[in-house]
């Protein structure tokens, strides 16, 4: 029964892992930007909801009718007039902007808030748990944080098919010169994208600040989970997003189980064992 309990807590955490990878997916997928500074945007979300619920006397959740626009905008002035310069043939100079751009997240968030680790309280919530046998219970944040990832997942699905916002995001995606000729501004909807992807972001930044504690230097480890459950569940899929969150979150629930040392090189492990057997992840899109 412990290891089904670590298995089912491992699955419920793929849920944030998903959160993470969906915004570095939708951006990779509409622009082919690799957003180093995804991790640190995260955290930023985190704070800005500290900062929120704090002046404001709102709840963590209550938190993301402020966080979630204020992020969308940050999102869409960051790639218009910042990202979009650089976007072109040449992968490199993205690269090194995002990567500046986390640097400079860091140390500000560093100078603001001191290298002291915070936590939001989101209260009951936190300890509540619904029995599943007597010897089994699943705890209610962390349930309402995997449930929140899928319809997260499934409602940017829904977008991207579905709608308008969606077929300019893929037609883009697969022809940039093409759509420029029958009127559609790239720079906007790269926009669009880079909004809509920290607004995911900013999701996952209020559950991780009421999961755990957070700091100004733990941006790189969520990019790297972010990444590691995009590429285990295959470029291009949002659902793949979910299973390779999943996948990556029962590889660490198991080597937490096994030796408390081992939780995160059991993940890494899980990854590079993913690339070895399918370099394309279980699930990639497929090319029409």
């Amino acid at each position: 029964m412990d290891w089904l309990n670590s298995i089912l807590q491992g699955v419920l955490v793929g849920g944030l892992y998903a959160m993470f990878a969906a915004g570095l997916s939708l951006i990779f997928g509409v622009m082919r930007l690799v957003n180093i500074a995804h991790g640190d945007l995260v955290v930023l979300a985190a704070y800005l909801a500290l900062v929120v619920t704090q002046a404001l006397g709102m709840g963590p959740l209550a938190s993301l009718l402020v966080i979630a626009p204020l992020m969308a905008a940050i999102g869409y002035g960051l790639q218009r007039w910042l990202l979009n310069r650089t976007l072109g043939d040449d992968l490199l100079p993205p690269l090194l902007v995002t990567f500046g751009l986390s640097v400079i997240i860091q140390n500000g968030l560093l100078e603001i808030f001191s290298p002291d680790s915070r936590k939001l309280q989101a209260g009951a919530i936190e300890t509540a748990t619904i029995p599943l046998t007597p010897d089994l219970s699943i705890g209610v944040l962390p349930l309402v944080q995997f449930l929140v990832a899928v319809v997260m997942i499934g409602a940017l699905q829904a977008l991207f098919y579905r709608t308008a916002w969606g077929r300019a995001f893929r037609a883009t995606s697969d022809d940039q010169s093409t759509v420029q000729l029958v009127g559609v501004d790239n720079r906007h909807v790269f926009g669009l994208a880079m909004g809509l992807s920290l607004a995911v972001v900013s999701v996952a930044g209020v559950f991780l600040a009421v999961r755990a504690n957070f700091d100004p230097s733990m941006g790189p480890a969520r990019l790297i989970f972010g990444f590691e459950a995009v590429i285990i569940g295959g470029l291009g899929n949002l659902w793949g997003t979910l299973a390779g969150g999943v996948v990556l979150g029962v590889a660490q629930a198991i080597g937490a189980k096994i030796d408390p040392g081992w939780q995160l090189l059991a993940g890494h492990l899980a990854f590079l064992m993913v690339l070895a057997v399918r370099p394309e992840g279980f699930f990639p899109r497929v090319q029409a």
